[in-house]
């Protein structure tokens, strides 16, 4: 069995290999992995003034998998790490150690890597940008698209916005979000004007009493689909050169990504979002991050 002498025995961590193989039948290699990654954890902890697995955070566990990164451990490495760390936690939260799982929402590498591309901020002023005059239905369009990227909308708050949830005059929209969660989101100058221009030149031209008061209808006056929504957004990123795969999410991504990248509170972002819970909107912490690091490695000498 791997041991980490007297820092090891204050985290309980023969005690938990000896519960792996008494107990829940693992085998030597397992016992022997997870005993080494958990060495591990205790020595990075205790280097940070951390003497007791009471008091380990869900922050301090993130940074913790972040190390490894920064060490360049292998992506199977670290998630072997983290399968080590939860049923550590389990371990501990049986034996009555501690009281809450801290490692109960932490993240793989390969959670990491599923996250949806985020344009960059020039990527959306040329999306934006490729709405062109000529296009019969321009007002709308550049609504839609500015409005959708500058609140961060999920593709059903979009189409379901309605012309009574512009408070134009105080920049906010109401949103009503998953199980009809009501929101006031800001909007800028840039939105603010399209969206104006839209309902001046546009709009009461495509109703024909069918749009049901929602604010973006299509050519024949009902109120747009998802589908239509999302037809118009290839549309568009066609136009634009874009060769990322980007959907009506890759906006409300990119909007996180970048109020956080501009130094936006990450509680003011999760408000923005209608997210119910902050942990959710920590994914984007992550994409943030993972773009620092690429600057970082892009353009500094030892990057």
């Amino acid at each position: 069995m791997t041991t980490a002498g007297g820092d090891a025995r204050a985290f309980l961590v023969e005690r938990f290999q000896e519960f792996l193989a008494l107990e829940d039948g693992a085998s030597a290699l397992t016992i022997d992995a997870y005993g080494s990654d958990l060495t591990r954890l205790v020595q990075w902890c205790v280097g940070r003034g951390i003497s007791d697995p009471a008091v380990i955070t869900s922050a301090d566990l993130r940074e913790f998998v972040y190390a490894l990164k920064d060490l360049s451990r292998s992506p199977a490495t670290i998630r072997r790490s983290v399968s080590a760390i939860h049923t550590w936690f389990a371990f501990l939260l049986a034996e009555g150690v501690v009281r809450a799982d801290p490692s109960e929402r932490l993240e793989t590498p390969k959670r990491w890597r599923t996250l949806p591309d985020v344009l960059s901020v020039d990527e959306v002023s040329r999306l934006l940008g490729a709405v062109s005059i000529d296009e019969p239905l321009v007002f709308r369009d550049r609504a839609m698209l500015e409005l959708a990227y500058g609140a961060g909308l999920r593709v059903s708050e979009w189409i379901g916005i309605e012309v009574k949830d512009l408070l134009l005059e105080d920049h906010v929209i109401r949103v009503f979000g998953k199980g009809s969660k009501e929101r006031l989101v800001p909007i800028g100058r840039t939105a603010i004007g399209a969206v104006g221009l839209y309902l001046r030149e546009l709009r009461p031209r495509l109703e024909k009493g069918e749009g049901k008061g929602k604010l973006f209808l299509n050519a024949r006056g009902r109120s747009l689909s998802r589908m239509g929504a999302w037809q118009i957004l290839r549309k568009y990123v066609a136009l634009s050169g874009i060769e990322k795969h980007v959907s009506p999410h890759t906006l409300r991504h990119s909007f996180a990504t970048h109020l956080l990248e501009g130094g936006a509170d990450l509680r003011a972002v999760q408000e923005m979002l209608g997210h119910a819970d902050i942990s959710t909107t920590q994914i984007y912490t992550h994409v943030d991050r993972e773009y620092l690091r690429s600057v970082h490695k892009q353009f500094h000498p030892r990057g």
